[in-house]
């Protein structure tokens, strides 16, 4: 990579847009350094913005419009010329992205996995019947009540910060996050137990980060290509594919992960009603050169079992 990177040029200013949250910030400058030392020369800021997605904390999401609320400022910012790229947790990022944007590049994946966090318990199986459990994923509570009905989950909003502090005042036995965001903070020490992709199946995109820039911008394409990940790229293409197919929102409790096993794609993917009664699961591996048929035909197996149904009872 460090020898292609002298292939390729910048502009000379580069603006990043990012919310304003630690973890956010944290992606951005992440990003910005990476830039700054490809180009020297390049004069590299970041644009902090506070989101809709972040002023509105009492509601949960999907009642609010789901995840596009933490990108729109952002894409605003770069329609107006005020910003050149936005670095994005991917899986914030909604399935169609508005005309004239593009993801012009797809980082290296953090660890994709859930992560338990808790004060007083060692896991998940440990936890007392009753134990209020905090998420702010219907994807994490179904599978979630599926596998523990004797538990309590109840929302959990804010940012990373927020959670942990609900969590240390006594509101939730057990809070369930990325373990990618707790990692890249330093915080990796509050995890206590991650949870196995068998057992709680990551969000689509989740532990990747994606640039987005204008579609008109293809200098920014070729100044960030040194920091494209292609085989991440593969992965959350194939999961972002099945997501588009199952018309996947934060209303619909589904996950879709997967990973690179012997030079090929393979793929999982569930869909569950909220309460965990009903969970539909699929599996599949393809070419890393066509990761959208992938993605496609593991949505039209779980389409084939009912899929469906659920997802049109949540609609309604």
């Amino acid at each position: 990579m460090s020898q292609a990177s002298h292939t390729h040029t910048a502009p000379a200013k580069l603006v990043i847009a990012s919310r304003e949250s630690a973890l956010a910030m944290w992606q951005a400058e992440h990003i910005r350094d990476r830039l700054r030392a490809l180009y020297p020369e390049t004069e590299v800021s970041i644009l902090g913005m506070t989101t809709q997605g972040d002023r509105i904390l009492d509601v949960t999401l999907s009642k609010i419009g789901g995840k596009g609320l933490f990108v729109k400022e952002l894409e605003t910012a770069l329609e107006e010329g005020r910003a050149d790229i936005a670095v994005h947790s991917l899986k914030d990022v909604p399935m169609h992205l508005p005309d004239g944007f593009i993801l012009a590049c797809i980082g290296e994946r953090e660890d994709p996995r859930d992560a338990f966090v808790s004060n007083h318990h060692a896991n998940l199986e440990a936890l007392p019947a009753g134990s209020v459990v905090g998420t702010s994923s219907l994807r994490r509570e179904s599978q979630l009540r599926a596998r523990f009905p004797h538990l309590v989950i109840q929302p959990l909003r804010g940012n990373v910060q927020t959670r942990l502090r609900k969590l240390d005042e006594g509101q939730y036995a057990a809070i369930i996050l990325a373990a990618a965001g707790l990692k890249r903070l330093g915080l990796g020490d509050r995890i206590r137990a991650l949870i196995s992709s068998d057992e709680s199946l990551p969000a689509v995109g989740q532990g990747a980060l994606g640039i987005e820039c204008r579609a008109d911008r293809a200098d920014l394409v070729q100044a960030l290509a040194p920091l494209h990940h292609a085989d991440t790229a593969a992965c959350v293409l194939a999961e972002r594919a099945m997501s588009r197919r199952l018309a996947g929102s934060c209303q619909v409790p589904l996950g879709g992960f997967v990973e690179v096993v012997d030079g090929q794609l393979r793929m999982r993917g569930f869909v569950a009603t909220p309460d965990g009664s009903r969970v539909l699961r699929a599996e599949q591996a393809g070419s890393k050169d066509a990761p959208e048929a992938l993605g496609n035909a593991v949505a039209d197996a779980l389409l084939a079992q009912g899929a469906g149904e659920i997802l049109a009872a949540l609609n309604d």
